[in-house]
């Protein structure tokens, strides 16, 4: 199997504890454990070129390589032409044509140029980033690549990530992978709700247990800063019954201070109705996440000299699961109604039940 060349090695850059944490912590940690979308944002939390150079390498992008910096001008020419057309939209030139990739990021966190590019570079980014997607989603299908080769690449990524974890000391008891089974993957399927359920989310997934509850929020940046960037978590496929965006605010006092200033009110998410999973029991906690993870597919491509493609991306996307939870918790959702032979129990008996309705000959009255 071939492997990804590297991107150039990321700066080593200290934990981030939660007592170093601020606002930007804030926001993208928040964004993760509500499921949310950058799409909604209004502002971005940059705060200098090396600081965007690390975001870009890890969405896999390395400015320093010609066709990564060409590929990123396309993506941004892209960008302001849909603006232009569909909504006449003005696009300052500074914003659509800046003197560095780099300079987008610095304008949509209001730390660089006039107050008025920080709205359009945000929205610029906003539609960059669905172009970004849509190309790697082209991508992976003119390669044909199986799902289980992309189990492989990813698997890879992650645990080069696991061991830099345990490099670091951080407090992870736990770091394991899991792939479904052709069965398990037909029963989630069938249990599914929507009518037709053409994606699963969680073919590969991580488990990683901490030793406190405490240690989750600086392992989960942790992974934002090395592994995956915040932005590209799924929407809308959080589930979260581990930590509670309030009772994280309530107990750290100096991220009260931030309250005002976050993309969303603090009590946002108690008026949200995201729902349970079905077959946990009632008081199973974890957090549970989707990311697209973005990958390079060099090794699988022509020289980029030899490249005769017009849209010449070299990154794909697979979907994720990370599920994260402390020691004691894992241990409690292991016990009575939570054990993971009973979810699977109450996951079969619905399908069951759904694949039998209106089947059954109803018995003879009398």
């Amino acid at each position: 199997m071939k492997s990804d060349p590297a991107i150039r090695q990321l700066p080593d850059i200290p934990v981030c504890a939660v007592a170093d944490m601020g606002l930007r912590e804030l926001e993208r940690i928040r964004l993760i454990l509500r499921g949310g979308s950058v799409i909604d944002w209004r502002r971005m939390h940059f705060q200098g070129r090396d600081e965007v150079d690390r975001f870009l390498q890890l969405c896999q992008i390395d400015t320093n390589r010609v066709e990564d910096e060409q590929w990123a001008r396309k993506v941004l020419a892209d960008a302001v032409e849909y603006l232009r057309k569909t909504f006449d939209y003005r696009v300052a030139d500074v914003v659509a044509e800046p003197s560095e990739i780099h300079d987008l990021f610095l304008f949509a966190s209001g730390v660089k140029g006039l107050p008025r590019y920080r709205r359009i570079a945000c929205i610029v980014l906003k539609v960059m980033h669905v172009i970004q997607h849509i190309e790697g989603r082209d991508l992976l299908h003119r390669l044909s690549f199986s799902e289980v080769e992309l189990s492989r690449l990813v698997l890879a990524k992650v645990l080069r990530v696991a061991n830099l974890i345990q490099e670091k000391g951080l407090p992870v008891v736990e770091f394991a992978h899991s792939i479904k089974t052709q069965d398990s993957l037909i029963t989630k399927l069938l249990a599914k709700k929507e009518t037709v359920a053409a994606q699963i989310y969680d073919r590969t997934r991580f488990r990683i247990i901490t030793k406190t509850r405490e240690d989750v929020l600086p392992v989960l940046y942790f992974l934002t800063q090395h592994l995956f960037p915040f932005n590209f978590v799924v929407p809308g496929q959080t589930e979260n019954t581990l930590l509670p965006f309030r009772l994280i605010l309530e107990g750290n006092p100096h991220l009260r201070q931030f309250a005002s200033q976050l993309q969303l009110d603090p009590d946002y998410e108690d008026r949200e109705d995201r729902g349970r999973n079905l077959y946990s029991g009632n008081t199973y906690r974890a957090l549970n996440f989707i990311v697209d993870v973005p990958l390079r597919m060099d090794a699988y491509l022509p020289r980029p000299e030899e490249d005769s493609r017009e849209r010449k991306n070299r990154i794909v996307f697979t979907l994720v699961e990370f599920q994260i939870m402390d020691e004691e918790t894992a241990l409690q959702n292991e016990q009575g109604d939570n054990a993971h032979k009973l979810y699977k129990h109450r996951q079969r008996r619905r399908v069951l039940r759904r694949l039998s309705r209106g089947l059954v000959v109803p018995r003879r009255q009398g």
